[in-house]
């Protein structure tokens, strides 16, 4: 799609507006998730349909019981701290 609005390969700058965060924000998800990318070179490149993908794939359930731990037993109920409140799951 030469000349496209929406290119179907993207940088880092434009995944990260894609997905409505700061290059920062993306820098770290980047390399703390498994985001589908490749790196050329020096730099990052992105499928646009993979990263919509990738975001339709994931669940809030799914991290919750993934930072829960192994160590937290299935009982116990985990606590995320956000900004000063605390949430807890059931």
């Amino acid at each position: 799609m030469s000349g496209s609005s929406n290119p179907e390969i993207l940088n880092i700058d434009e995944a990260a507006q894609l997905l409505g965060v700061s290059v920062k924000t993306f820098n770290k998800v980047l390399h703390s998730e498994s985001i589908p990318a490749r790196k050329i070179g020096r730099e990052w490149k992105f499928s646009r349909q993979a990263l919509i993908d990738w975001v339709g794939s994931g669940s809030s359930k799914q991290f919750y019981r993934e930072s829960a731990g192994s160590d937290a037993g299935r009982d116990a109920l985990p606590q995320k701290r956000t900004a000063g409140w605390s949430l807890e799951l059931d």
